[in-house]
């Protein structure tokens, strides 16, 4: 089920939005979702990379060691 969210924009941004829009030949709520949901992604990832660098139990490897794992070597 989805649910309504309103909101006020600064005039530049709902511009922007309005010229990708029109170019994309897509409605606006179309892009500020898409905005939306790539923004939540990328804070979940945030979180979880912030969690691991505060982990002190965490071992740190070099990237020559990664791409020893990855059989990139």
């Amino acid at each position: 089920m989805e649910k309504q969210l309103i909101f006020r924009l600064p005039d530049e941004l709902y511009k922007k939005i309005v010229a990708v829009s029109n170019e994309m030949q897509q409605p606006k709520s179309v892009l500020v979702r898409k905005a939306l949901e790539i923004y939540m992604d990328d804070y979940v990832d945030y979180q979880i990379a912030l969690g691991r660098l505060n982990d002190k139990d965490d071992k740190i490897i070099t990237s020559k060691e990664m791409r020893k794992r990855l059989g990139k070597d």
